[in-house]
């Protein structure tokens, strides 16, 4: 069940990213519940090997250039995802972030509504 309420969590995150960030064109719900599951996958195999790859970088950026690792997946997903698509680097780097904080909120809130803070 946390599986499905981070899903949905991460969802709305990119649905509301495609309503608010020029450049993000979600298709519907249907498809963001798709990228949800996509970006759960590249979350846990892909994202860990670019910041490793990337560590140097991102030492030297304090950390900031995870938020370009995240830009890349996003605007990655929008060639890949049939329904979804990214216009460009400023439009990816905006909508990942809009997406994480909208999908940290909403976890957030589903986490107290559901009783379990300690996730």
């Amino acid at each position: 069940m946390k599986l499905v309420f981070r899903w949905f969590a991460v969802a709305v995150g990119f649905f509301v990213a495609a309503r608010f960030v020029p450049g993000v064109h979600v298709a519907g719900f249907g498809t963001a519940i798709l990228l949800a599951a996509v970006w759960g996958i590249l979350g846990l195999v892909v994202r860990p090997v670019l910041v490793v790859l990337t560590l140097p970088v991102t030492i030297l950026s304090f950390g900031l250039f995870v938020f370009v690792i995240n830009a890349i997946l996003f605007a990655w997903l929008g060639g890949v995802i049939q329904g979804f698509s990214v216009d460009g680097f400023g439009a990816a780097l905006f909508g990942s972030l809009v997406m994480s904080l909208v999908s940290s909120v909403v976890k957030g809130i589903l986490g107290l509504l559901g009783g379990d803070r300690n996730e």
